[in-house]
Formats: structure tokens, C-alpha cells, sequence
């Protein structure tokens, strides 16, 4: 099968196709095909509406006697044929086209329904003119008196023109929807300045190539994704992150392509461009997202698979009910019926009703910095009733930090923590990596330790300008002989806090305790307590000693905690939750999640963490924050709550107006006249307005607000 075959087929049942060499044009032909859409309705709607106005008005006229002596005439019947003809076959012929497609293949669509409905009016007006041109010819009055003189060429006109002016309105909608994915395309820079030969030089950005040293000036969008090898900068990531605050970069970070530097030179080495940047992956996975159904479109599925059928067999129901069993009506009030239950019950608002809603969900998520590989993820999220998260690196930051510095009252804070940082300067040990850090953010000055010496699992000796050091633990202190000063009930207290103490002593004698722990990231807590708002059972998984676990759990306000956990062990503790009934989510960012992540209902990443963390979630959080959780939870529900609320219109629409169509009201004299006999033109209006309401409904989801309580 050759690509030609391929279109061949596609269009043969019934569908469009748009062609491209790439990726990039495959963009540009899609955008293009949607504004070609838009002024294809919008042509037919300005050619329906030149020839419907006239029409509809010489039937007003005629209908409030305004004709006279041309009231009755048989070539005015003939004029409204002529301008109902182009509107019939030019402006309506899409829907004879669908549906003529629809019905080859074995299905039945809307377009069916359009076109039955418009052409049961459209050729009994044919017949009835003709019919009344005959009878004026010869004068015989009988023929005229078989169907009267009443034609209904305004009738079709009116509801194609309607219902091309809700394609047109849907068209238009539709569009707003990818507004996210048109935003992130939008994001990606045209050009960047590369350094070749010595030369610096601009190049478009498909140029580029990986390996290439990139410089980006203050002010400038950061090209294609990359680390850092000299400068330092603030950048903004807002754009792909949903971070507000500018975020510190040095060399050794990574940067984002589209992100914008903001005060500093930078120069970095090019590590993806084209297709692997981090923009053009989050484009593919919201377009995935989008393309995919829901698990509850199924059920829209299945109901239009039958409705159509179900409605031209109520139809003519309605038509013989008229007929034979209603003494007032006639073979037209019969036939008006039928058209009216046609024309209503067009089951477009429930095709629409939850791509639409993903569509939006979706790409207000991206601009949130949160990615749904799928609809599926989308919908499933808001099903939650645990959530697992590990420790390291989601709850807390994943590297220790100084919490205490405990001194014996001969030596201050800072001269303890700067001997003892000092003689760090010499360590590669995650600990002494913290002692240092805790220093120079106080500004100590340091110095370089002289007669360096690890001890291995004790601590490190040194000398600093002139003065013996040991750090270390207990076991060191104790095989040195040095004088405690009374500092053990310290120690106890900190390691009770499930930090780990560490003792400095100078010259001989405990100069200080400095714990040292790993601390919770800022807004950890309050993402927890929101999530127990939304009332999920909040539990802990960690590798870490059970004292340090529940310490961490308590400050966090963790429900449960899994601790002393082996990485290969964390996906049987989500299936152990699993089995009490919950519905689990897990959030984890390294590589010993994964499994973890793929075992659970909804595998979250933290998208600071790991490639391998990334590809086995549901859920990708551009941001390390916790607090992204309950917003992705949030938009899940909202959009599921707006797929709730289009398939109930959809659904309530057609049950409620298709038997006002079909006349249950007529017997009732209390219900106005427009329901008790609900004109053709009526319901194709209502149909239009049941499809622009539904993706109007989906539009509302742009403005929800996610970021705090629903």
C-alpha cells in the first residue's frame, strides 16, 4: 500500500487529509487546514444567508398576507425553489456528502439526519410547486387540493444556513481549544547564535546541532536545551515550568530551550535540539494527550452508534402517529413533524462534549507545567484516593543541610562551623559537602586545611590554621579520647530528631554538635495538606531507618510510612495499598521509581528527576514543587466535571426536545404554541445552539482556578 492508496481510502470514508514532509510542516499544514475550515463555513454561510433572507422573507410576507393578489400565485412558488436550490445543493452539500459517506461504510452520522430532514422539505416543496404549476396551467383545482399550496423551501434553507452557522461558531471554538499547543509552538526561538571556527554566527534554529557552543545575551529566548559552561544568569522558565520566579543558573545547569536569560551572559554546549528539546516533547505529549480518548468517551461512543438509527426510526414513528392516528393533522403537519424530529436530534454536542473538555484540560495543564501522557491519565487522576510519595527528593530537597550547631559556650556558631568547614574543604563526603555549604552562605571565610586525613567510617582529621580538628561521630570521639563538655545529651536529642549528629572538637576537647539532615523542600507540607483536603490518604515510602522516617512523616503530616524499604520493594507497597481498596497514585523522581510509578493507578514524576522516572509516569510535573500534585489532581477533576456537564446537556437536549418534536405536547393547551407544534427552523436552531453551548462549556475550563481550593 502506497501513501497515495492510503488518502485514497481515508477520504473515502469520509474524512479529510492534510499532508506534510515533517513534523514542523505538518504544524504549519494542520493551522493552515483549520483557517481554510473556518472561511470555508464562512463562505457558505455568507452564500446560505444571501439566498435564505430573501426566501424566508417572501414567506413572511405570504404568511401575513402581505402578497395579495400574489398570494396564491404558482411562480411565486417557483422564485423560493429557485433561491432554495443553491442553498440545498452548494451550501448543504457537505452534509449530502457525509452522509452519502457515513452510509457507504455502514454507519450513520449527523450529517444524515441534516440532509433527510432538509430534503424531505426541500422535494415535497418541489413536488407541491409543480403540482400548482400544473393546476394553474390546465385549471384543474384537484391537483392543487392533494397537497395545497403551502411550501416549505424556506424551511430547509433556514436550517442548513443554522447549522452551517454552528459548524462555523464550532470551527471557530475548536480552534480556541489548541490554544495551549499554538502557544507552545509559538514559544520556540527562529534562530541562535553559535560559536564556529571562533566565529560567532546566527543560524536558524534547525541548524543547530548537538555539541555546538550557543551564547545567548541578556534579554535573549535561550534557543535548544543545554548545560551551561560559562556565565551565570537568572532565567525566567515560567513559560514551560509555570514557575513565576526567575530561577539562578551557574555553570553545570541545565537550560531549557524557550526559556528566556534575563541579566547574564551565557554560553552552554547545545545537548538537544530539534525534536528532543524539552519544548518539543512537551508539545508531542499534549498533542498525544489530545489525540487519545477517554475512557468515558466510550460511553458517547456507544450511544451515537445507535442514535442515529434510533432517530429516523422515531421519526417516521412520528410521521405515521400524525398521520393515522391524529384526526386534525395531515399529510403536511405529519410530514413537518418528522423533519422537526430529524433535524433536533443531531447528535454532534455529544461527540464534542469530551474532546473538547481534554483538549482544554490538557493544554491549560501544559501551561501549568503540568503534562498527561494521555486522556486516559487525564480522567483517572481525579479517581485518587492515595497518594504514595517518596521521600527523597520529593518530599525533601535530596541533599543534607546544616539544621543545628550546638556549641560547649567556650567557642561562638560561626568559629565552629567555619574550623569546621575548613577542614571539610579537603572532603568529598555528602555530610562535609552540607558543613561547607552552611559556611559560605553565612559568608564565613574559609580557609585550606593543612595534614588532611579521612578516617574511614569515623569522620576526617585536620589542621586549621594551627589548631587540631576532628569531625566526626561518636566512635571517633571516643577512640581520641576527647573530653565531651557535657554535649552528649545534645547529640542524643538531635539523633531523636532523626538527624545525624556529628562532633567537632579542636585541640582535644568537643568544641560543637552540628546536625545535619535531609530538609523538607518548601511547600511540601502545604501540597499534603492539601491533598489530604481533597481527602487522599497521604502515605510515605523511603529506604531511610524507621526513627528518621516517622520524624520526616510527622514534620510533613504524613499519614503512613513505608520505611527500610528496599527500591525494588517500593511497587509491592503501592499494590499492598491497592488491595486495601485504594486508588493509588504514586509521585517519585528516580530511577528506582519506575516500577513503582508503573504499578500505580496514576504514576506521577517529578520532572526534575529521571528520563527512565518520566517515561514509566502518567504524569509529568515540569517543577520539582510538590504543591503541582494537587493542582494536576485538581485539573483532573474540573475537567471531568465539565465532560459530566457537556454529556448531560447533550443527552438531556435530546431527551428532552426530541419528544416536544415529535408533539407529546400538542394535546396540552396550557404549553405555548412554539413547543406545542415546534417548527422545523425552531429545533435546527436549538441543535446549533446545543453544540456551540458544549464547547463554550469546555472554554470555561481555561479560567478554573487550580492553584488553590476548588
Amino acid at each position: 500500500v502506497d501513501r497515495a492508496d492510503m488518502v485514497r481510502q481515508v477520504e473515502r470514508i469520509g474524512y479529510g487529509v492534510v499532508e506534510a514532509e515533517s513534523a514542523e510542516e505538518m504544524e504549519d499544514a494542520e493551522r493552515a487546514a483549520r483557517q481554510a475550515e473556518v472561511q470555508r463555513q464562512q463562505r457558505l454561510l455568507l452564500v446560505g444567508v444571501l439566498f435564505t433572507l430573501p426566501l424566508f422573507l417572501l414567506s413572511m410576507l405570504r404568511d401575513f398576507s402581505l402578497l395579495g393578489v400574489w398570494a396564491d400565485a404558482a411562480w411565486v412558488n417557483v422564485l423560493m425553489w429557485a433561491l432554495a436550490t443553491p442553498v440545498q445543493f452548494y451550501v448543504g452539500w457537505q452534509y449530502y456528502d457525509g452522509g452519502f459517506k457515513a452510509l457507504r461504510n455502514g454507519s450513520a452520522n449527523m450529517d444524515v439526519l441534516v440532509a433527510l430532514g432538509s430534503s424531505v422539505a426541500y422535494i415535497y416543496s418541489i413536488v407541491v410547486a409543480i403540482l400548482g404549476l400544473i393546476a394553474e396551467r390546465t385549471g384543474n383545482m384537484a391537483l392543487e387540493m392533494l397537497l395545497g399550496h403551502h411550501v416549505y423551501f424556506e424551511t430547509s434553507a433556514v436550517i442548513i444556513t443554522l447549522i452551517v452557522l454552528g459548524k462555523l461558531l464550532e470551527a471557530r471554538a475548536k480552534g480556541q481549544t489548541s490554544e495551549a499547543i499554538k502557544k507552545l509552538m509559538g514559544l520556540r526561538a527562529k534562530t541562535a547564535r553559535v560559536i564556529r571556527d571562533g566565529v560567532e554566527l546566527d543560524v536558524p534554529i534547525d541548524r543547530v546541532d548537538v555539541g555546538d557552543t550557543v551564547v545567548v545575551r541578556p534579554g535573549e529566548k535561550i534557543p535548544v536545551d543545554g548545560l551551561i559552561i560559562e556565565g551565570a544568569s537568572a532565567v525566567d522558565e515560567s513559560m514551560i515550568t509555570g514557575e513565576s520566579l526567575p530561577v539562578d543558573k551557574a555553570p553545570g545547569d541545565k537550560l531549557i530551550g524557550a526559556t528566556i536569560n534575563k541579566n547574564g551572559l551565557l554560553t552552554f554546549e547545545a545537548t538537544a535540539v530539534g525534536r528532543h528539546t524539552a519544548l518539543a516533547q512537551i508539545i508531542k505529549l499534549v498533542e498525544d494527550a489530545q489525540a487519545g480518548k477517554a475512557p468515558i468517551q466510550k460511553l458517547a461512543d456507544q450511544v451515537a452508534g445507535i442514535f442515529v438509527p434510533a432517530v429516523i426510526a422515531l421519526a417516521l414513528l412520528t410521521f405515521a402517529v400524525w398521520l393515522l392516528l391524529v384526526p386534525a393533522a395531515g399529510f403536511t403537519d405529519a410530514l413537518i413533524r418528522l423533519v422537526a424530529v430529524l433535524v433536533i436530534a443531531c447528535p454532534c454536542a455529544m461527540g464534542l462534549a469530551t474532546p473538547t473538555a481534554v483538549m482544554v484540560g490538557t493544554g491549560r495543564g501544559a501551561e501549568k507545567g503540568i503534562l498527561f501522557k494521555s486522556s486516559t491519565a487525564l480522567e483517572n487522576a481525579h479517581r485518587l484516593t492515595a497518594i504514595v510519595l517518596d521521600k527523597t527528593g520529593t518530599i525533601t530537597k535530596g541533599q543534607p543541610a546544616v539544621t543545628d550547631v550546638v556549641v560547649n559556650g567556650k567557642f561562638t556558631r560561626d568559629d565552629a562551623l567555619r574550623l569546621a568547614a575548613s577542614a571539610e574543604r579537603g572532603s568529598e563526603h555528602p555530610l562535609g559537602e552540607a558543613i561547607v555549604r552552611a559556611a559560605e552562605e553565612q559568608n564565613l571565610s574559609l580557609v585550606s586545611p593543612a595534614n588532611f586525613q579521612s578516617i574511614t567510617g569515623q569522620g576526617i582529621r585536620a589542621e586549621v590554621e594551627g589548631r587540631a580538628v576532628l569531625l566526626g561521630n561518636h566512635r571517633l570521639m571516643e577512640a581520641e579520647s576527647v573530653h565531651l563538655n557535657g554535649l552528649e545529651s545534645e547529640a542524643i536529642r538531635l539523633q531523636g530528631e532523626a538527624k545525624t549528629a556529628m562532633w567537632v572538637a579542636v585541640d582535644g576537647e568537643a568544641a560543637a554538635v552540628i546536625a545535619v539532615a535531609d530538609t523538607i523542600k518548601e511547600g511540601s507540607r502545604e501540597a499534603i495538606a492539601e491533598m489530604k483536603r481533597l481527602g487522599l490518604h497521604v502515605a510515605m515510602i523511603t529506604g531511610d531507618n524507621e526513627a528518621t522516617a516517622n520524624e520526616i512523616a510527622r514534620e510533613a503530616g504524613v499519614d503512613t510510612v513505608f520505611a527500610e524499604v528496599l527500591p525494588g520493594d517500593k511497587a509491592a507497597h503501592v499494590q499492598q495499598l491497592q488491595q486495601q481498596g485504594y486508588v493509588v497514585g504514586m509521585v517519585g523522581d528516580g530511577i528506582n521509581d519506575a516500577p513503582a510509578l508503573a504499578a500505580a493507578d496514576v504514576g506521577i514524576a517529578i520532572g526534575t528527576g529521571t528520563d527512565v522516572a518520566m517515561e514509566a509516569a502518567d504524569v509529568t510535573l515540569m517543577r520539582g514543587d510538590l504543591r503541582s500534585v494537587p493542582q494536576a489532581l485538581r485539573l483532573s477533576r474540573v475537567t471531568l466535571r465539565t465532560i459530566k456537564e457537556n454529556l448531560f446537556w447533550a443527552f438531556g437536549y435530546n431527551v428532552i426536545l426530541i419528544p416536544i418534536a415529535a408533539g407529546v405536547l400538542y394535546p396540552f393547551t396550557w404549553a405555548p404554541d412554539f413547543l406545542r407544534q415546534l417548527s422545523p427552523i425552531l429545533a435546527a436552531g436549538a441543535m446549533a445552539f446545543s453544540s456551540v453551548s458544549v464547547v463554550t462549556n469546555s472554554l470555561r475550563l481555561r479560567g478554573k482556578r487550580i492553584g488553590s481550593t476548588y
